[in-house]
């Protein structure tokens, strides 16, 4: 039994739900998003969304709590939308962004330019005497999270010292340097 894909999802306001054959469609005040499905069906009402699954078979009851996330990572990617940000820690790490360039000097010998998606918006914050900040911002999460994960990637907080790329919140796991 799948206590998630058994869940209700809440529709706000100014949310529309559409199913065609095994494509799903929301479309909300920030924007429209679309996912492939099968092996559930969807009751959809003006307020909520349930998933149902088609038979009791393993693949259908491993989907079933998946297409529910998804769905409703949807429906709130729509009308709220998702932000990640991520900070920089360590002397000299910077980052800048113009459009959808990202410019980040992370103590390499070079900067690393990356492009990011038209569907990622990206700012940066740059206070004298804080670490600089990288906030993301999109109505896809698992776009928003790969990218993240690749900003991430090109600069692991290490243990020691704790520099690197990290989220914001995240707690870095230290370990003690030499011993005497």
């Amino acid at each position: 039994m799948s206590r998630i894909g058994n869940s209700i999802i809440n529709i706000p306001e100014g949310v529309t739900l559409e199913v065609n054959k095994n494509l799903i469609t929301a479309k909300g005040k920030l924007g429209e998003l679309s996912q492939k499905f099968d092996g559930v069906s969807f009751n959809i009402t003006d307020t909520e969304a349930s998933v149902k699954r088609n038979s009791e078979s393993k693949d259908h009851k491993s989907k079933h709590g998946l297409y529910r996330s998804l769905l409703n990572n949807m429906v709130i990617g729509v009308s709220e939308g998702f932000v990640k940000e991520l900070e920089l820690v360590g002397v000299g790490y910077r980052a800048n962004s113009s459009g959808q360039k990202l410019d980040l000097s992370l103590g390499f010998s070079h900067t690393i330019v990356m492009s990011l998606p038209s569907e990622i918006k990206v700012e940066t914050i740059n206070e004298k005497g804080q670490n600089p900040i990288i906030k993301l911002s999109s109505i896809d999460k698992q776009l928003l999270g790969h990218i993240a994960a690749k900003i991430r990637s090109f600069r692991k907080p290490e243990p020691y010292k704790g520099k690197g790329v990290k989220y914001v919140g995240e707690q870095i796991r230290r370990k003690a340097g030499k011993q005497a």
